[in-house]
């Protein structure tokens, strides 16, 4: 498998490949040795209860939404609504390049 830890950053938004919330977009708050990320999409997964993933179960995009990564640097958090926000645009984004 891709050795995630050195492409995952905080922002970074992926989609999961597995369990409850398989084909799901979710976006990283943050990381957790060797091998683990903790996502939220601001709206079925909000901040409070981010899901702890196994990097083997998520596909990481390009796209890294920059409003949450400068969020979660300058105050270590970042809110529901900016979450949804980011991936809002992002699946319109992909959406349009779709041809839909």
């Amino acid at each position: 498998m891709m050795d995630a830890g050195k492409r995952l950053r905080p922002g970074q938004i992926v989609q999961v490949l597995r369990g409850r919330e398989a084909g799901r977009y979710a976006i990283v708050i943050r990381f957790e040795e060797p091998h683990f990320v903790w996502l939220v999409d601001g709206d079925k997964r909000k901040y409070g209860q981010s899901k702890k993933k196994n990097v083997k179960h998520i596909q990481p995009t390009n796209h890294i939404a920059r409003e949450v990564a400068d969020s979660l640097a300058k105050e270590g958090r970042v809110t529901n609504a900016k979450l949804r926000y980011a991936l809002n645009q992002y699946l319109l984004r992909i959406g349009e390049e779709k041809g839909e």
